[in-house]
């Protein structure tokens, strides 16, 4: 009897898994717990530096650049912090946007509430979407929370408010998250801006300075008014379960400055892309940028940081998998730092840059395998002849198909086609022209030149 009921408990231990009760417990689940809002599907970020911007450095002069701006084909304005600056420990004359006095003020260097309201009303009307720069993790000096609430912020090791650490942030100082009352008045603060002044989510400043926790309820609280969109500034997975839609992408940014640099060649773009692959669930963004306020003003244009490399480097950010940003004078071609913590106008001019920006956004709306995670393709990697200079994949996705082609190197380029999905008959992004790809083709590339083939 014993061997009898041992042999029965080996078959069905030996029956198919589909034919056993699986413990609620291995069910996977949905890391990204958060929806995206259904206009970021297709969404181009667009930041905008209100005191470089124009001339007069204000809401009212930004407000009439924005049908340019919608023309062009962004989608998302994302303004830099608007609040009153601190006066004390001031960095230049005008002092930084990120050290806040006033959560609730408008800076009258830019305008009044009635301003922004009108610039956000104006881009509501034309379809754009505004976000917010916020700065949670400190203040300025002289915010009214140091005398009102000293409790609610870090000390260092004399007691004394201290900037953040190991960092030249003199400017500012930081809060402590461990205060409850301290999270209620942020969220309370962020939620303002959303409910009442009318801005559709928020980019966060150092976002992973400051804990998930809060960021998890901020956002809950923030999408029972409406759906917003958030952009987390920090590279952390963990960031996107449940606070933001977005996240940077400094991998990817400082790998493509390596290849147009000389320093590395296309395998730092498959140490990015394995990564992103293996370590970021699939519905969370990453903001891909050749540059920004701090890249420009601190660590040199994107002229500068990646020189004849630029176009190519400008293309893969709109056609690989990733959230695609214009830092405003990207699209006239500035070649300046500016200035930070001074007014320093952009000088607009047309360039090619513009054109080059326009046609991409086109071309990116009009293919589905191109839209954000999680709606869009997948990339898959083709394998070509070249491997070490020639970057290539395809993205496919709804009957919709994607052949990039990059060469990542300052000589021509004779390729071949080794394995992928790559066959096919296409439409070439500069000319509509019909291209077909087979086993046998080739494909001649010019020093840092890309091909985009689509279906």
């Amino acid at each position: 009897m014993r061997y009898w009921l041992l042999a029965l408990l080996a078959l069905i231990g030996a029956q198919p898994a589909a034919a056993q009760k699986i413990p609620a417990r291995y069910t996977p689940e949905a890391y990204v717990k958060i929806r995206h809002p259904a206009w970021s599907r297709k969404a181009v970020l667009y930041q905008l530096n209100t005191r470089q911007f124009t001339q007069e450095g204000t809401f009212r002069a930004a407000e009439a650049q924005l049908p340019r701006l919608k023309s062009l084909g962004v989608d998302v304005i994302w303004l830099m912090p608007v609040q009153p600056i601190g006066a004390k420990n001031r960095k230049g004359s005008l002092g930084s946007p990120y050290s806040v006095r006033d959560y609730y003020g408008v800076n009258p260097e830019f305008g009044t509430l009635a301003d922004l309201r009108s610039f956000i009303a104006t881009a509501h009307r034309l379809g754009l979407h505004v976000i917010l720069d916020w700065v949670a993790n400190h203040t300025a000096w002289d915010n009214p929370l140091v005398t009102q609430h000293p409790d609610w912020y870090e000390r260092d090791w004399k007691g004394s408010f201290r900037p953040t650490p190991w960092y030249d942030w003199s400017d500012i100082i930081d809060l402590d998250y461990t205060k409850p009352a301290l999270r209620q008045y942020m969220t309370a603060a962020m939620k303002y801006w959303v409910r009442d002044v009318g801005f559709d989510g928020f980019r966060c400043d150092v976002a992973g300075m400051v804990p998930v926790d809060f960021w998890n309820n901020a956002r809950a609280e923030l999408d029972a008014i409406k759906p917003v969109f958030m952009l987390a500034e920090w590279e952390w997975p963990d960031l996107h379960a449940r606070a933001f839609d977005a996240s940077y992408a400094w991998t990817w940014e400082n790998a493509m400055h390596d290849i147009a640099m000389g320093k590395a060649d296309t395998g730092a773009l498959f140490n990015y892309y394995s990564w992103a692959d293996g370590a970021w669930p699939r519905a969370a963004m990453r903001m891909l940028f050749t540059s920004n306020h701090d890249k420009n003003s601190w660590e040199g244009t994107d002229v500068e940081r990646f020189g004849a490399a630029l176009p190519n480097a400008i293309a893969l950010s709109f056609v690989s998998v990733g959230l695609p940003l214009i830092y405003n004078g990207q699209e006239a071609g500035n070649t300046r730092r500016l200035e930070f913590f001074e007014r320093d106008p952009i000088a607009w001019k047309q360039s090619p840059n513009g054109v080059l920006f326009q046609r991409l956004i086109a071309f990116r709306k009009r293919h589905a395998a191109l839209d954000n995670a999680p709606w869009g393709g997948a990339m898959v990697r083709v394998v070509n002849s070249r491997p070490e200079t020639v970057f290539s994949f395809v993205r496919e996705q709804d009957g919709d198909k994607v052949l990039a082609v990059f060469n990542m190197s300052g000589t021509a380029q004779q390729i071949g086609f080794v394995d992928g999905p790559f066959a096919g008959t296409y439409r070439d992004f500069v000319d509509e022209a019909p291209v077909t790809v087979a086993q046998d083709s080739t494909m001649l590339l010019p020093p840092w030149s890309f091909r985009l083939l689509a279906r």
